[in-house]
């Protein structure tokens, strides 16, 4: 066993030394603001040194190419244990802070959940508020595909890291010969749109801080921010104009990103069959639910009306989780379809979570093979998404997929209920955890947060993030018998 476990602790070590740089800019920051944290910092970062060089230093000679299975298991590990280790400045700064509380906090942030269970944002010192958005963002793009592009220099193989953590069809589908120039250039890509998020919100209102952390938090889909009201803060319809664009850009697969760059055209953008079909489901739905409100006279205005439907329809949808209003406070149809967008509409290899549009077009695909299939049974019909057709092999994943994330959904409501939380809150915080997408409704609804949660709720929602970040199968592969079967 050992010799299958130490090569893995061995790559762990490697990148928890490697997350430890990621501690220098909240040094900085606090340097910057001279909020008193530094010295916090600069004990988590030797602590997150410290672990990384206990994992690495004694498995050395264990080193070797990792094997297909040894990426599951790390990248799961990878994601716990830098979240346990980035709750160190957590604790060390805010007072009475629980390390559940601090788990759920880090692990909100690295998988891009934005889900909080604290309060009092603006007053936080600074270097925390930023440190809780660099999570955010390391982990948009994943923190292991970042690792990746440094890997083959330290002789370790990368493919099996980036076919672990990387969503949908992207995980086949190179961009680039090598697979750490692959992982370089969307990150590259990642870099650029993040800072022309943050000019931009610079230029429509913000300071450059809240710039920094709320372009973090909209580029990685993570939804924090230097605010309890959120994007409410502002009350600027320029600076929600502003991320919804972005939001929506994240939402968008970061390879069609690539290649228009690469191409110098926006032509695939158009050929993109899961971009075309996710702006379409975002606009249509925001027609209609702004319709439906305006009918209500929930606001006086249709303008009114449109901006608060756009923002938060989009932010939930692409799985963000900012929130101008409490949108809680809508009749119920609203709030509802937009968690079940967030189930669906964002594309495979962005930021965002939830079962992802690729899915849903050959689920949908599919089902209609099979009502064709009734009336003319000799029928051949392969499934196709634009003009590229879907092996059989896919469509069978994909259904193996939506019944363990019905599954785990429903699991992980029944035990919320059974520990006490009424049903719209249990069922509403699954779906927003394993979605990825922050807010759900009633107790950990827009205007709440996650605070008033048991401990036993903050655990089963932390399980459902980490779940829902990694695709639900390179977690519960790890449970199966024949993973640990030579």
């Amino acid at each position: 066993m050992r010799y299958r476990l130490f090569p893995i602790l061995h790559v762990m070590g490697m990148l928890l030394i490697f997350f430890g740089l990621t501690y220098l800019l909240p040094i900085a920051t606090s340097l910057i603001y001279a909020d008193g944290t530094v010295l916090d910092f600069v004990d988590a970062l030797v602590f997150c040194l410290a672990s990384g060089a206990a994992l690495w230093l004694p498995t050395r000679r264990y080193r070797r190419e990792l094997q297909p299975r040894d990426g599951f298991l790390l990248v799961t590990l990878a994601w716990v244990l830098m979240a346990a280790i980035a709750t160190a400045p957590l604790l060390l700064v805010i007072p009475g802070l629980s390390f559940t509380d601090a788990l759920f906090e880090t692990m909100s942030g690295l998988t891009t959940t934005g889900a909080t269970v604290l309060t009092g944002l603006e007053q936080l010192p600074p270097a925390i508020n930023l440190w809780r958005h660099e999570l955010n963002w390391l982990g948009g793009m994943g923190i292991i595909v970042l690792a990746v592009a440094i890997l083959p220099l330290l002789g370790v193989g990368g493919m099996q890291l980036y076919k672990a953590e990387t969503p949908g069809p992207m995980k086949d589908a190179k961009l680039t010969p090598r697979i750490a120039s692959t992982a370089k250039a969307l990150w590259l890509v990642y870099f650029g749109i993040t800072a022309a998020c943050i000019v931009s919100l610079r230029l429509a209102g913000m300071n450059w801080f809240d710039a920094v952390c709320h372009a973090f938090a909209a580029l990685s889909l993570g939804g924090f921010s230097t605010y309890d009201a959120s994007v409410g803060h502002f009350d600027s319809p320029l600076i929600e104009a502003v991320l919804i664009f972005f939001m929506l850009v994240a939402g968008i697969n970061f390879a069609t990103h690539f290649v228009a760059w690469r191409g110098r055209s926006l032509r695939a953008y158009w050929f993109d069959a899961e971009a075309k079909s996710f702006i379409a489901l975002i606009v249509s739905s925001t027609l209609v639910c702004t319709i439906y409100l305006s009918v209500l006279e929930v606001y006086p205005e249709w303008w009114t009306t449109l901006r608060h439907v756009a923002f938060n329809l989009v932010s939930i949808a692409t799985d963000c989780g900012f929130a101008s209003v409490d949108y809680g406070q809508w009749p119920i149809f609203v709030p509802l379809w937009m968690l079940f967008l967030s189930c669906i509409a964002v594309s495979s290899g962005s930021t965002g979570g939830g079962i992802k549009m690729i899915r849903t077009l050959i689920l949908g695909q599919q089902a209609l093979r099979e009502m064709q299939k009734l009336i003319h049974p000799a029928v051949v019909n392969p499934i196709r998404i634009g003009d590229n057709p879907i092996p059989q092999n896919i469509a069978g994943a994909v259904l193996g997929f939506i019944f363990l994330y019905a599954l785990t959904v429903g699991e992980l409501t029944f035990f919320l209920v059974a520990s006490g939380l009424d049903f719209v809150s249990a069922f509403t915080a699954i779906i927003a955890c394993i979605n990825n997408a922050g807010p759900g409704l009633n107790v950990v609804g827009p205007a709440q947060n996650y605070q008033a949660l048991s401990d036993f709720q903050t655990w089963i929602c932390a399980l459902a993030m980490l779940a829902g970040r990694l695709e639900i199968f390179s977690l519960f592969v790890l449970f199966t018998p024949y993973f640990w079967r030579r």
